[in-house]
Order: C-alpha cells, then sequence, then structure tokens
C-alpha cells in the first residue's frame, strides 16, 4: 500500500511516498505556499500519480506536547486533504524531524544540502517513517 505525507509548512510543504512492505518513505519534491494558499495543483498531481491508499501528514506540537501556532493551519490543511480527495488522512507527532533532516543533509553533503525545500521533504519522509513503526504491526 502506498501512503503519501506531507509536512506543511506556510511557505513550503514537504512531500513524500512510502510503502507498508519495507517501511520506507522518499522525499519528494516540495509544494510551494504562495499567499497562503497551498498548489493543490501539484498536490492533486501527487495523489493522482501515486494513488495513495493514505495520507500522514506532521502534526506539530512543542517538546512538552503542547500545541503551536501551526498546529491549527495544519489541521486545517488535513481536513481540506481529506475532503478535497476522500482518501484517509492522519496526524502524526513531528517533533525532532525537522532537527533530524537537517543533521542527516549536513552530514550527506554539507552546508549546501541544507536548503529548506530539501529539509521540508525529507521531514515529510522521516514523518512517514516514525509512523511505519508506530503502526508496524497493526492493521492499516
Amino acid at each position: 500500500m502506498l501512503i503519501l505525507s506531507f509536512d506543511f509548512g506556510t511557505k513550503n510543504i514537504g512531500a513524500a511516498i512510502g510503502q507498508n512492505i519495507t517501511y520506507t518513505a522518499h522525499a519528494l519534491n516540495s509544494i510551494k505556499v504562495i499567499k497562503g494558499i497551498p498548489d493543490w495543483k501539484k498536490i492533486s498531481y501527487l495523489i493522482k500519480y501515486w494513488m495513495p491508499k493514505l495520507i500522514i501528514v506532521g502534526y506539530p506540537l512543542h517538546m512538552d506536547g503542547s500545541k503551536q501556532k501551526m498546529t491549527q493551519k495544519t489541521i486545517i490543511f488535513s481536513k481540506l486533504l481529506k475532503k478535497k480527495y476522500h482518501i484517509d488522512v492522519q496526524l502524526h507527532d513531528e517533533r525532532l524531524t525537522t532537527i533530524e533532516a537537517k543533521s542527516i543533509l549536513y552530514t550527506n553533503g554539507g552546508y549546501k544540502k541544507l536548503k529548506k525545500k530539501n529539509i521540508d521533504s525529507l521531514s515529510a519522509a522521516l514523518i512517514l517513517e516514525s509512523w511505519f513503526q508506530k503502526t508496524k504491526f497493526k492493521k492499516i
């Protein structure tokens, strides 16, 4: 089963695709957000191309588990995805994924790899792989 993942942001949305056989995810190109509006054409393309059975969206929380400013915007984005594409959407804790993504990118390519679009999409892949680990033995 293919699963699409998003790391929602107000300027870029990281995207990744994964599957539940090997529990791995791969970063895709990030999606621009212009004046608060995601590029729905690109999102539609990803959904049509990959035909995911499920969408995972990173759920932003402070380290203590409390909500932050982006939490409500992410919930709205998730609800729009579900309504627009009629695909199940689940939120998954994204704490520390950006830090981990930066570390991986820096290790594999130095400062030149630390571009926002790379960070966002690798974060989406890490969110999805974290979700796989949490649900590995549950029926999806």
